[in-house]
Order: C-alpha cells, then sequence, then structure tokens
C-alpha cells in the first residue's frame, strides 16, 4: 500500500522536473552591436589584406590576450573566407623577424597614453606583415556569475549562470595613419543548468566574434547597427 502511493507521488514530481528541465534549457543571450565606418568601403579588406596586432584586456584578463585574438580570427576565417588575413602570431613573428621589437613596444607605450597608434609605427608593421589594414581587439569588460533559481525540497535544482561581455575591434588604415572601422559589442548570456561549470569566456566571444565581423563591409550588405 506504502510503495504503491509514494509511486503515485513520486512519477508526477519526476514529470513536473522534466517539464521545468526543458523549459529552463533554453539560453538566453541579450546584445547591442553598433559600427561605424570611417574611410572602409567595399572590398578594401578583401583587396589590401588585415593583421592582427596585440589586443588590451581589462585588468584581470592580460592573460587572454592570445585567446581574444585566437577565437576572432577564427570568426573571422569563418564568416569572411575573402579577406587575406595575418594571424596574431603570424604578425608577431614578422615583428620579430624585421626587428621591430622594440618599436613594436614603444607603440603599444604611446597607445596607452594617446589611444593613438604613430603613423610611422603602423606603417612598419604594415610593411612587415604585408597587410595594409591593421586590426586591434580591445577586451574591455568580461563578468561570470551565478544565481540560485530552483529548489526542491530545500535542495537547488538548476542554477542561473551569467556571463557578460564587452567587445571593441577597431581597423587601422597604415597607408592613411587613420581609424578606418570601428564596432562594438556588448553581450549578456544566461542559461539554466544543473551544471556547476560557469559559462566560459570562449563561449561569449565566439558570439560576440561573430556579431561583429558580420556587420564589416564588404560581401554583402552589413545587418544594422545594434541588431
Amino acid at each position: 500500500m506504502l510503495s504503491t502511493l509514494f509511486q503515485s507521488l513520486r512519477y508526477p514530481a519526476v514529470a513536473a522536473l522534466a517539464a521545468i528541465s526543458v523549459g529552463c534549457a533554453l539560453p538566453q543571450t541579450y546584445h547591442s552591436t553598433q559600427h561605424r565606418a570611417f574611410a572602409l568601403t567595399g572590398s578594401d579588406l578583401a583587396r589590401h589584406g588585415l593583421a592582427f596586432i596585440t589586443p588590451s584586456t581589462v585588468t584581470g584578463q592580460e592573460e587572454e590576450k592570445q585567446a581574444v585574438a585566437f577565437i576572432f580570427t577564427e570568426a573571422l576565417h569563418a564568416r569572411r573566407p575573402d579577406i587575406p588575413v595575418k594571424t596574431l602570431p603570424q604578425t608577431l613573428s614578422a615583428v620579430n623577424r624585421a626587428g621591430l621589437e622594440e618599436a613594436y613596444k614603444q607603440m603599444y607605450v604611446d597607445y596607452r597614453d594617446t589611444g593613438l597608434f604613430k603613423h610611422d609605427s603602423l606603417k612598419s608593421v604594415s610593411k612587415a606583415t604585408g597587410m595594409r589594414y591593421l586590426g586591434q581587439l580591445k577586451l574591455s569588460g568580461f563578468t561570470q556569475g551565478s544565481d540560485g533559481r530552483l529548489s526542491v525540497l530545500g535542495l537547488r535544482v538548476f542554477t542561473t549562470k551569467q556571463a557578460s561581455i564587452r567587445l571593441f575591434f577597431q581597423i587601422w588604415d597604415s597607408a592613411e595613419g587613420s581609424i578606418a572601422w570601428e564596432g562594438v559589442n556588448e553581450m549578456q548570456h544566461s542559461e539554466d543548468t544543473p551544471s556547476e561549470r560557469a559559462v566560459t569566456l570562449q563561449k561569449v566571444l565566439e558570439q560576440a566574434a561573430g556579431q561583429i565581423v558580420d556587420r564589416l563591409p564588404g560581401n554583402g550588405p552589413a545587418p544594422a547597427a545594434g541588431r
């Protein structure tokens, strides 16, 4: 008798938890992407190429510079195979082979003080890499967190994992010494999960990078800003 009663109570509870888990499994992503083209149009990138230089990051994320460049480059390769690209390792190798390591370091010292890359420095890196345009990424914000969402009989079943990112991308024209294009993506991602794993930087960075790349000029009309 008692076992039958327990089973009748148990199965509806299992069904309810299954229904809740399905509803909680869908991640939610909100983003705002904006871009401005100053002097970059049509097939400029496809004709002249793009070399990635060292990204800058928010304090505490300095070790992620290589990862930021790698993930963004992969997104660019996947979405815009028409653009010749020098990856960050290729750029650094070219700079080193050309004996520009000290000048490259000073270029970033000046940038921290002024927000500018000197024209002579841009031309030197362009000559070493063979690419006219230079791309610089800024990871200016990244946070992770979690909130308890659902508990049964005092036991936490699901946790809402959250991550937010702010990614900025600037393209410099070495021939003119000017900013040719820039875009920024601010994104929040959340998902309900029984797992203890946090939402990773790679996961949100891949999405943010793809949304910025999709707005680059050429290869069809870019999506409207902020969408």
